[in-house]
């Protein structure tokens, strides 16, 4: 079935969720954010803690590989501040 929404990844972290959301849009594919959480009871907590990112099924192969080519990026742990984590 064209068009439906798959699961990409799944984290704890609505903030990460936000983050790769708005990755994946930079580069022109659609994404979506669906979770479980009540905002004011912030569950983190098995199946209610977690933030889906999901993305149709025709760009999955694409989302998956702009995702590992930013986590194999170098220069990720590097600051602008000039110091640098232990």
């Amino acid at each position: 079935m064209a068009g439906r929404w798959i699961e990409l990844l799944v984290t704890y972290d609505s903030l990460e969720a936000e983050m790769i959301k708005d990755l994946l849009e930079s580069g022109g594919i659609r994404a979506e954010i669906r979770s479980a959480k009540v905002t004011p009871y912030p569950v983190n907590v098995g199946k209610m803690g977690e933030v889906k990112v999901l993305v149709k099924e025709e760009d999955w192969d694409a989302a998956e590989e702009m995702l590992q080519d930013r986590r194999d990026a170098p220069g990720d742990m590097e600051r602008d501040d000039g110091i640098q984590p232990e």
